[in-house]
């Protein structure tokens, strides 16, 4: 069995490399990305476009609490995807090989739960999370959360009732 040594951090773990060098690559990659393909400053000006990525980048990284969501948001990314690539060979392995094709409301269904997944990661890793819970609920009473939970059943029974009448054969 081959045991490995962690007592001392490689240059992948290393706190420069993790916490400034792969965030700022990020970040500059991303926000040339976006001025090269939206051209805000211009059709053919690279140069420009690399030096406003380089200090939108510089700046991201200057700030540990937007290091520390970057960083985050990333782990969130990479566990996401995995969970997705598992789902998608699973759902897939029961179609004919080339002829897998998801139908449109599985596409906006996954869409949604992504989309309600990332905000609730982009809550939770800023803080903000806590604060609108807090604000929400409170702290003792929860006399809203019964409400949201009776508004919820009853939407539930007229999801299921307004079903029943559409379809008459």
């Amino acid at each position: 069995m081959v045991s490995f040594d962690y007592s001392s951090p490689t240059i992948l773990q290393s706190r420069l490399f993790v916490e400034v060098i792969l965030p700022f690559l990020l970040v500059f990659a991303v926000v040339f990305a976006i001025l090269q393909k939206t051209k805000i400053l211009g059709d053919g000006k690279k140069q420009i476009d690399a030096i406003v990525a380089l200090v939108i980048g510089l700046l991201a990284v200057s700030f540990a609490s937007y290091v520390g969501v970057i960083i985050q948001l990333m782990a969130f990314l990479s566990v996401a995807l995995v969970i997705i690539l598992v789902f998608m060979l699973l759902f897939g392995s029961m179609f004919d090989p080339g002829k897998f094709e998801m139908a449109k409301g599985l596409k906006i269904t996954f869409g949604i739960i992504i989309a309600i997944a990332v905000i609730i990661a982009i809550l939770i890793y800023t803080g903000a999370w806590d604060y609108l819970r807090a604000a929400v609920w409170g702290t003792g009473s929860g006399w809203l959360s019964n409400i949201i939970f009776v508004v919820l059943i009853i939407a539930a029974i007229a999801a299921v009732l307004v079903g029943k009448g559409e379809k008459k054969a």
